[in-house]
C-alpha cells in the first residue's frame, strides 16, 4: 500500500498544492513553520479522520476559506482508489471514493492505513490515560474499520447518561427532597455495557497481541533496556473479561455499584472511557521512572509494534515520521531508520538534510514559501 498523490486545496498553510509520491522513502525538508507537517498531517487525516496534532477540525482549514479538501490516490495490490475528503468545520464533512458521492467520511476508514511516528508520541509513556486510550482505539479502528461505529455510539450513550446523571446532582444538590427522575438511568446502563463491554474487549486482545511485537521492537531499539510489560486495566475492581458477554456483565455490576457515587458527582465513574494501558519497564511503571532515552524507545516501540501489527493483517501500512530524528539521540536515530528502511512507504519530514538519516535515501522535496518542490527531478 501507497500513496500516488496527494492534492490539498485550503489545507493548513496551503491554498492548493499537488505532491506525486513514489514508494519508497520519500523526505520533506524545510525550515519549521513551512507546511513540512501540514502534507503528512493531511494523509493521516485520510488514514483516521483526525489530526494528529489537534482535537478539533478547524484549526485544519486555511485562514479565511470556509472549507478544506483533501484528496488522495492509495495504491493497494496494484489498484488505485482515489479517495476524496472535505473537512466543513460546524457542518457535516463530506466524502467520495472513486468519485461516487453515495458514502459517509466513516466509509473512509480502512482504505488507507497509516502508523505515524511525531514528537507528540512521547505523551504516549509520560502522558495521560486518555492518551494511551487513544492510541489503542485509533489501532482497533485501523484493523476493524467497523469499530468506528462502535467507539460512536459508547460516547453517544455516554454523553446522554452523563446529561442525566449531572440533572441528577443538580436536582441533589438544590434541596428541596426531591431529586430527578432516574427511571431511564438502567436503559442507558444497557445501552453503555454494550457498547463498552464490546470497545473492552477488543482492546484486551488488542493489548494480548501487541506485547510480544511491543517487547521485540523495545529489544531492536535499545538492546538490553529491560522487558516492556503491557497491562490493560480496567476501572473497576475484578479479573479481566474473557469476552464481550462476561465484559458486558461485569460493566452493568459495576455501574450499579458506583450508582450513589455517580449520581452524587453527576457523572459516569466506570467504563472504557476510564480505563487505562498500564506500561511497565522491568517492575516499575514506565511513566515516572524511565528515563527521557527510555521513554522515548518505549514510544518507537508501540508504534513499531503497531506497524507490525497492521503488516501482519495484509495491506503494509505506510509509515510517517514526522520530525521525530530530530528529537532522537544518535543511536536510537540510526536504529529506527534501520527497522523501517525497507517499508513499502515511508514519508519523512526534517527541518535539515542532516536529520535524515542515510539509510532512510530516497525522493527528496523542498518545503517553503508554500511551494513543495522536487529536488531529485
Amino acid at each position: 500500500m501507497h500513496v500516488a498523490h496527494l492534492s490539498l486545496a485550503d489545507f493548513r498553510s496551503y491554498a492548493r498544492v499537488e505532491v506525486p509520491l513514489d514508494p519508497g522513502v520519500t523526505a520533506f525538508v524545510g525550515p519549521n513553520g513551512q507546511g513540512k507537517t501540514n502534507l503528512v498531517e493531511a494523509i493521516g487525516y485520510v488514514a483516521t479522520l483526525g489530526s494528529h496534532r489537534v482535537a478539533t477540525d478547524a484549526p485544519l482549514i486555511r485562514l479565511g476559506a470556509e472549507r478544506a479538501v483533501v484528496r488522495t490516490g492509495i495504491v493497494r495490490d496494484g489498484r488505485t482508489t482515489l479517495v476524496e475528503l472535505e473537512i466543513n468545520p460546524g457542518r457535516a464533512n463530506r466524502a467520495r471514493i472513486n468519485r461516487s458521492d453515495n458514502v459517509r467520511p466513516r466509509d473512509v476508514l480502512g482504505l488507507l492505513r497509516t502508523v505515524l511516528f511525531a514528537p507528540e508520541d512521547l505523551a504516549l509513556v509520560k502522558g495521560d490515560p486518555g492518551e494511551r486510550r487513544r492510541f489503542l482505539d485509533e489501532l482497533l479502528t485501523a484493523r476493524a474499520p467497523r469499530l468506528a461505529g462502535v467507539r460512536q455510539d459508547y460516547e453517544r450513550v455516554l454523553k446522554q447518561r452523563n446529561a442525566l446523571l449531572k440533572t441528577a446532582a443538580a436536582a441533589r444538590r438544590s434541596g428541596g427532597g426531591k431529586g430527578a427522575d432516574l427511571s431511564t438511568l438502567e436503559v442507558w446502563d444497557g445501552h453503555l455495557a454494550r457498547a463498552g463491554a464490546e470497545l473492552t474487549a477488543f482492546r484486551i486482545q488488542l493489548v494480548a497481541a501487541l506485547q510480544p511485537l511491543v517487547a521485540q521492537a523495545y529489544e531492536q531499539l535499545a538492546p538490553g533496556g529491560g522487558e516492556t510489560v503491557l497491562e490493560y486495566r480496567s476501572s473497576f475492581e475484578g479479573t479481566l473479561p474473557t469476552s464481550r458477554e462476561e465484559a458486558e456483565q461485569q460493566l452493568l455490576a459495576a455501574l450499579q455499584e458506583a450508582r450513589q457515587q455517580e449520581v452524587a458527582r453527576g457523572l459516569t465513574l466506570v467504563g472504557p472511557h476510564r480505563d487505562e494501558l498500564g506500561l511497565k519497564l522491568g517492575p516499575l511503571p514506565a511513566k515516572g521512572y524511565a528515563s527521557h532515552g527510555e521513554s522515548w524507545s518505549y514510544a518507537l516501540a508501540l508504534r513499531l509494534a503497531s506497524y507490525e501489527l497492521l503488516k501482519g493483517d495484509g495491506g503494509e501500512p505506510v509509515l510517517i515520521l514526522d520530525d521525530v530524528f530530530a528529537e532522537l539521540d544518535a543511536r536510537r536515530r540510526d536504529r529506527l531508520a534501520e527497522l523501517v528502511a525497507g517499508a513499502e512507504q515511508v514519508l519523512v519530514t526534517a527541518a535539515v538534510p542532516e536529520d535524515v538519516p542515510k539509510a532512510l535515501s530516497g525522493a527528496r522535496f523542498a518545503v517553503a514559501d508554500g511551494a513543495v518542490t522536487r529536488l531529485d527531478s
